[in-house]
């Protein structure tokens, strides 16, 4: 388990839980703290859950040996189940002082993880022969995203709902991004086996739009992810913290050198 979380990552939806409570005034810290953190087990048990035979069978995950190929893949099944268990051990454990605040945070989490649009299903569209894309980027990541900023709204017991469209747009373009990375970029790099998409026959944004068009669909979500953010007295630092997330995920550099790259339209009419 230790393996499998403290291995490196972004941990941008506990970031995002973080800066959601500190705009609707965080008044309980330490359940903010515990939200946060069972978003990031949950995430990491999906993971490891990911990497394993069934799935990916990938050697790597954040430039180390999956839990799988360190520890086998019984230990990795165990791993992942008991990181959802202690997603809600945490929550619970914070929320002896907050007791009416627990429910709306445990339904919260599981409709980011569970069915019919969380992380499950999302792995469900992948043992398809096909999919619609947008139900499952949007159950595959884009659900825990939401789960994130709306997890730092009810932990301050806050209403979640204006919330919901940051981490939709949010974790959409996270998506697009992971998709853009998969192509573009090595092993090495990414920290994890590159080409995936293809390999596996996962529906992708890349393969759908061409890298070009995925590339400007990622700073459209992008775009809308900084609009979206409600009228609140940290505004500027979640609209700042969304443009970071997207340099880190696609630098400018990068950006650039695709769309030189990448075939421009025709302006041929085609008859």
């Amino acid at each position: 388990m230790q393996h499998a979380v403290f291995s490196g990552g972004a941990r941008i939806r506990p970031q995002l839980c973080l800066a959601v409570s500190m705009a609707c005034g965080d008044n309980a810290p330490e359940l903010t703290d515990a939200a946060g953190v069972a978003l990031e087990l949950m995430h990491c048990a999906s993971l490891v859950h990911d990497d394993m035979p069934a799935f990916d069978d990938a050697d790597v995950r954040r430039g180390r040996p999956t839990v799988h190929k360190a520890f086998g893949e019984p230990l990795a099944l165990l791993t992942g189940d008991a990181l959802i268990v202690m997603a809600y051990q945490v929550l619970t454990n914070a929320c002896t002082a907050y007791p009416h605040r627990l429910a709306p945070l445990f339904q919260n989490m599981s409709r980011g993880v569970g069915l019919p649009g969380g992380i499950v299903a999302g792995q469900a569209w992948e043992c398809e022969t096909s999919a619609d894309l947008a139900l499952y980027q949007r159950a595959k990541t884009g659900a825990l995203f939401v789960a994130a900023t709306c997890a730092g709204a009810l932990a301050c017991g806050s209403d979640p709902e204006p919330w919901a469209a940051l981490g939709a747009n949010l974790g959409e373009a996270y998506q697009v991004a992971d998709d853009i990375r998969d192509v573009i970029l090595s092993t090495s790099s990414l920290g994890k086996p590159s080409g995936q998409d293809e390999l596996h026959h996962r529906p992708s944004v890349a393969s759908d739009l061409g890298l070009n068009g995925a590339i400007h669909h990622f700073q459209r979500l992008i775009n809308q992810a900084a609009e979206s953010v409600p009228a609140c007295t940290c505004k500027d630092m979640l609209q700042q913290l969304v443009r970071l997330e997207a340099e880190r995920l696609i630098p400018a550099a990068s950006y650039e050198a695709c769309l030189r790259q990448s075939p421009k339209p025709s302006l041929v009419a085609h008859s």
